[in-house]
């Protein structure tokens, strides 16, 4: 079990990367336009919030990996504890993307699912 939540905390934590470079590095791209929906004056309207909001997922990202490699070399109720905090912030903001904009669903699930199964695994890794 623990593995297998170690695995889904790393793929939580590279869509969270990915999702960094898209709002922090391409955010005026066409191809990022077209996937977050924004127009091009949107998109240099809203640049620096994304640019922002593209360091918070990486900064999750950044605790999850942490986490996994606490664990891996023995630490795991450390390694368990950063993974909880950032996988759970995972979780959490996907939660708050689909109440607030029901029509991002998709989006939310890409980014909240991963993580969802990591807390879950670990938590039943811990309860047995």
């Amino acid at each position: 079990m623990a593995i297998a939540a170690l695995v889904f905390a790393a793929l939580a934590a590279l869509v969270h990367v990915y999702i960094w470079v898209l709002e922090s590095l391409l955010w005026t791209a066409p191809r990022t336009r077209a996937v977050f929906g924004t127009s091009e004056e949107e998109a240099a309207t809203t640049k620096l919030l994304a640019l922002n909001q593209g360091f918070y997922n990486l900064f999750l990202a950044v605790i999850a990996v942490v986490g996994i490699i606490a664990f891996a070399i023995g630490c795991p109720a450390v390694g368990s504890a950063l993974i909880f905090a950032g996988a759970g912030s995972m979780v959490l903001a996907a939660v708050v993307l689909v109440v607030s904009s029901p029509d991002k669903a998709r989006s939310a699930l890409v980014q909240g699912t991963f993580p969802l199964l990591a807390v879950v695994l670990l938590v039943l890794h811990v309860a047995l």
